[in-house]
């Protein structure tokens, strides 16, 4: 990830962790570099989406900084719903605890509480969105902030929902 974004530096600084399975799409990064090389507008795809991160670690700093454990909770799982379009989320307590930076009984209080409100439901290795309404009102809007930033700076990059409705915007 960090050579694509960058020009190619590599070894990448940091080390992606795929959650959800689902179909991708692999190459080499120099046929990659090969190919920015030839194309400015694909350069300038790169150069977008490179703004799009920093903008989504930049509100992701800030938000672990001011926002509650309950809050940065309810926005990993909208998350999770946003871009899976599915409420069950394979998620442990453990990982969603590595996640948000904080120790496992913190988040298995959060959860209880979510569970007991009837807002999620916990099953072993897993998590189900039971009233996203509900859960929408305790998250932050952090979310909204990077999903606004994207659309605005990669407008026209992606399909529209009208256009390709099997494609979520992130």
């Amino acid at each position: 990830m960090g050579g694509i974004v960058s020009q190619g530096r590599l070894p990448a600084y940091a080390r992606a962790v795929v959650r959800v399975g689902g179909p991708f799409l692999r190459m080499p990064c120099i046929r990659l570099e090969a190919a920015k090389e030839r194309s400015a507008p694909l350069r300038n795809v790169f150069a977008r989406y490179a703004d799009c991160l920093l903008a989504q670690i930049f509100q992701s700093v800030a938000c672990n900084a001011v926002h509650g454990i309950e809050a940065r909770t309810a926005k990993w799982l909208l998350a999770a719903l946003d871009r899976t379009n599915s409420p069950e989320v394979e998620l442990t307590q453990e990982q969603l605890a590595g996640m948000l930076g904080v120790g496992r009984t913190y988040v298995s209080r959060v959860l209880r509480d979510l569970r007991e409100a009837g807002v999620v439901a916990t099953r072993r290795g897993r998590l189900v969105i039971q009233d996203p309404k509900a859960l929408r009102a305790t998250s932050c809007m952090c979310n909204e902030a990077v999903k606004q930033h994207f659309q605005e700076v990669l407008s026209g990059v992606y399909p529209s929902a009208q256009e390709c409705p099997s494609v979520r915007s992130a």
